[in-house]
Protein backbone atom coordinates (compact mmCIF):
# COMPACT_ATOMS: atom_id res chain seq x y z
CA UNK A 1 0.00 0.00 0.00
CA UNK A 2 1.55 3.28 -0.87
CA UNK A 3 1.30 6.60 1.50
CA UNK A 4 -1.11 7.87 -0.96
CA UNK A 5 -3.56 4.86 -0.44
CA UNK A 6 -3.34 5.16 2.97
CA UNK A 7 -4.21 8.88 3.39
CA UNK A 8 -7.07 7.88 1.47
CA UNK A 9 -8.07 5.31 3.69
CA UNK A 10 -8.05 7.28 6.38
CA UNK A 11 -9.82 10.18 4.95
CA UNK A 12 -12.78 7.92 4.15
CA UNK A 13 -12.60 6.08 7.58
CA UNK A 14 -12.61 9.56 8.90
CA UNK A 15 -15.51 11.07 7.07
CA UNK A 16 -17.68 7.60 7.98
CA UNK A 17 -16.95 8.54 11.80
CA UNK A 18 -17.58 12.25 11.25
CA UNK A 19 -20.77 11.23 9.76
CA UNK A 20 -22.19 9.14 12.62
CA UNK A 21 -21.14 12.01 15.09
CA UNK A 22 -22.96 14.39 13.09
CA UNK A 23 -26.13 11.85 13.24
CA UNK A 24 -25.56 10.70 16.91
CA UNK A 25 -26.49 14.50 18.06
CA UNK A 26 -29.74 13.51 17.02
CA UNK A 27 -29.60 11.86 20.07
CA UNK A 28 -29.77 14.49 22.60
CA UNK A 29 -32.97 15.89 21.55
CA UNK A 30 -34.28 12.56 21.29
CA UNK A 31 -33.72 11.45 24.70
CA UNK A 32 -35.20 14.98 26.07
CA UNK A 33 -37.93 14.08 24.30
CA UNK A 34 -38.08 10.72 26.16
CA UNK A 35 -37.24 12.20 29.39
CA UNK A 36 -39.76 15.26 29.50
CA UNK A 37 -42.69 13.30 27.95
CA UNK A 38 -43.82 12.04 31.71
CA UNK A 39 -43.74 15.17 33.03
CA UNK A 40 -45.78 17.18 30.51
CA UNK A 41 -48.35 14.08 30.10
CA UNK A 42 -49.08 14.45 33.51
CA UNK A 43 -49.64 18.71 33.61
CA UNK A 44 -53.65 17.94 32.99
CA UNK A 45 -54.01 16.16 35.99
CA UNK A 46 -52.55 18.43 37.96
CA UNK A 47 -55.26 21.10 37.07
CA UNK A 48 -58.18 18.49 37.60
CA UNK A 49 -60.32 18.03 40.69
CA UNK A 50 -59.46 14.06 40.58
CA UNK A 51 -55.08 15.05 41.00
CA UNK A 52 -56.71 17.85 43.24
CA UNK A 53 -58.70 15.41 45.82
CA UNK A 54 -55.58 12.44 44.92
CA UNK A 55 -53.46 14.52 46.24
CA UNK A 56 -54.88 15.63 49.27
CA UNK A 57 -55.54 11.85 49.85
CA UNK A 58 -51.92 11.17 50.06
CA UNK A 59 -51.64 13.88 52.38
CA UNK A 60 -50.43 16.82 51.22
CA UNK A 61 -51.25 19.86 52.63
CA UNK A 62 -52.90 22.82 50.91
CA UNK A 63 -53.37 20.85 47.78
CA UNK A 64 -55.38 22.81 45.58
CA UNK A 65 -52.84 25.35 45.64
CA UNK A 66 -49.97 22.99 45.69
CA UNK A 67 -50.86 20.69 43.30
CA UNK A 68 -51.48 23.52 40.93
CA UNK A 69 -47.98 25.06 40.94
CA UNK A 70 -46.43 21.42 40.85
CA UNK A 71 -48.32 21.19 37.56
CA UNK A 72 -46.95 24.54 36.67
CA UNK A 73 -43.13 23.46 37.16
CA UNK A 74 -43.99 20.65 34.91
CA UNK A 75 -44.97 22.05 32.83
CA UNK A 76 -42.31 24.85 32.40
CA UNK A 77 -39.78 22.98 33.11
CA UNK A 78 -40.74 20.05 30.28
CA UNK A 79 -40.95 22.93 27.63
CA UNK A 80 -37.41 24.11 29.06
CA UNK A 81 -36.03 21.15 29.04
CA UNK A 82 -37.59 19.85 25.53
CA UNK A 83 -36.72 22.86 23.53
CA UNK A 84 -33.31 23.46 25.02
CA UNK A 85 -34.01 26.60 26.03
CA UNK A 86 -32.38 28.03 29.58
CA UNK A 87 -32.52 23.80 29.57
CA UNK A 88 -30.47 24.17 33.39
CA UNK A 89 -33.25 26.31 34.76
CA UNK A 90 -35.75 24.21 33.44
CA UNK A 91 -33.74 21.10 35.27
CA UNK A 92 -33.82 23.38 38.05
CA UNK A 93 -37.75 23.57 37.85
CA UNK A 94 -38.23 19.60 37.42
CA UNK A 95 -36.13 18.89 40.36
CA UNK A 96 -38.60 21.67 42.45
CA UNK A 97 -41.47 19.32 41.25
CA UNK A 98 -39.70 15.91 41.81
CA UNK A 99 -38.34 16.32 45.46
CA UNK A 100 -41.82 16.90 46.89
CA UNK A 101 -44.02 15.04 44.82
CA UNK A 102 -41.47 11.93 45.44
CA UNK A 103 -41.67 12.38 48.81
CA UNK A 104 -45.16 13.29 49.63
CA UNK A 105 -46.64 11.02 46.71
CA UNK A 106 -44.84 7.76 47.12
CA UNK A 107 -44.33 7.31 50.90
CA UNK A 108 -44.00 3.46 50.56
CA UNK A 109 -42.83 3.22 54.05
CA UNK A 110 -46.14 4.09 55.52
CA UNK A 111 -48.00 1.58 53.65
CA UNK A 112 -48.60 -2.16 55.07
CA UNK A 113 -50.27 -3.91 52.09
CA UNK A 114 -47.30 -5.72 50.40
CA UNK A 115 -48.17 -4.67 46.55
CA UNK A 116 -49.17 -1.32 47.07
CA UNK A 117 -46.03 -0.30 49.12
CA UNK A 118 -43.86 -2.09 46.40
CA UNK A 119 -46.02 -0.13 43.54
CA UNK A 120 -44.63 3.06 45.60
CA UNK A 121 -41.31 1.84 46.20
CA UNK A 122 -40.77 1.98 42.31
CA UNK A 123 -42.84 4.75 42.29
CA UNK A 124 -39.97 6.39 44.45
CA UNK A 125 -36.90 4.66 43.01
CA UNK A 126 -38.33 6.21 39.34
CA UNK A 127 -38.69 10.15 40.86
CA UNK A 128 -35.20 9.44 42.23
CA UNK A 129 -33.46 8.34 38.96
CA UNK A 130 -35.87 11.05 37.21
CA UNK A 131 -33.85 13.74 39.66
CA UNK A 132 -30.59 12.20 38.81
CA UNK A 133 -31.31 13.00 35.18
CA UNK A 134 -32.41 16.68 36.29
CA UNK A 135 -28.94 16.73 38.26
CA UNK A 136 -26.87 15.89 34.68
CA UNK A 137 -28.87 18.54 33.00
CA UNK A 138 -28.49 21.37 35.20
CA UNK A 139 -24.44 19.92 34.66
CA UNK A 140 -24.74 19.27 31.20
CA UNK A 141 -27.44 21.75 29.45
CA UNK A 142 -29.72 21.01 26.73
CA UNK A 143 -26.67 19.79 24.58
CA UNK A 144 -26.69 20.34 20.31
CA UNK A 145 -29.90 20.95 18.95
CA UNK A 146 -31.23 23.24 20.86
CA UNK A 147 -31.95 26.43 21.44
CA UNK A 148 -29.57 27.13 24.50
CA UNK A 149 -26.38 25.60 21.41
CA UNK A 150 -27.50 28.49 18.93
CA UNK A 151 -26.84 31.07 22.11
CA UNK A 152 -23.44 32.55 22.46
CA UNK A 153 -21.82 30.36 25.16
CA UNK A 154 -21.43 33.50 28.01
CA UNK A 155 -24.99 33.21 27.69
CA UNK A 156 -25.63 29.72 28.37
CA UNK A 157 -24.40 29.55 31.67
CA UNK A 158 -27.42 30.01 33.34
Amino acid sequence: MTIGNHAAIESSSARRENKAVDASRYLVPAGRLLFVAIFLSSVPMHFSRAGVDYAAQQGVPLANVLVPISGVLALLGGLSVLLGYHARVGAVLLALFLVPVTLMMHKFWDIAEPMQRQMQQIMFAKNVSMLGATLMLMYFGAGPVSVDARRPLNERLL
